[in-house]
């Protein structure tokens, strides 16, 4: 049976994945996350183990992902390659070789004209730390999946496109059951985009900033 570990497990489109792997398939997981009381409603599923601890915690978690197949990280912030430097340590040291994680808009520097800058201006505190994080992982010799999404909606719906590097970004959002779709799909095909780096948006969004703002 395939383990999943999921780190960052609290977070919205974590939260989102974690239902999905329990109610469409048969994967047993491991949640990680600073507190687990936030996953109180998981502490009695047998297919759920729950982890509390912290991220740049090397030895923690890699005892945890001891025997994970696939790790999908959640993590974010401004030390976003710190801690995904710790978790590259982990899975070196537990010789795991499959990652996917979530990044940003932006980490490639893919995202142009006037939408571009004005992502600079809003999140530019963020991106260094993001693309830091897309050069380590690039470097680790892990197989991964970095996941770029544009600025992120609670729409329910499940609607969007991929695109590359090359193709930068044609809209401005996406929902997060969007994007936890595309992890989903990708664990349950983990040999489809492997050190890939994929945007996602909603077709038909374009403009100089997302609709709400």
């Amino acid at each position: 049976m395939t383990k999943i570990m999921i780190l960052g497990a609290h977070g919205a489109m974590a939260r989102i994945l974690t239902d999905r792997l329990l109610n469409e398939t048969d994967v047993t997981l491991t949640l990680f996350l600073r507190d687990t009381a936030r996953l109180n409603q998981y502490a009695n599923n047998d297919r759920v183990t729950l982890v509390e601890g912290d991220v740049n915690d090397t030895a923690t978690v890699a005892g945890a992902m001891a025997d994970a197949d696939i790790i999908y990280s959640n993590l974010g912030g401004q030390d976003l390659d710190v801690q995904i430097q710790s978790v590259i340590d982990a899975m070196h040291q537990t010789n795991k070789q499959r990652l996917i994680y979530i990044s940003s808009l932006g980490a490639q520097n893919e995202v142009r004209g006037k939408f571009g800058e004005w992502n600079e201006r809003m999140i530019g505190a963020y991106l260094p730390a993001f693309r830091k994080t897309a050069d380590l992982v690039a470097k680790s010799g892990v197989t991964f999946t970095e996941i770029r999404p544009a600025w992120l909606t609670n729409n329910d719906e499940v609607d969007y496109e991929t695109l590359t590097v090359a193709e930068g970004f044609k809209g401005t959002e996406v929902s997060r059951q969007s994007v936890a779709d595309f992890a989903f799909n990708v664990i349950q095909a983990p040999d489809t985009f492997q050190n890939a780096s994929v945007g996602l948006d909603k077709a038909g969004t374009a403009g100089d900033q997302p609709s709400w703002m």
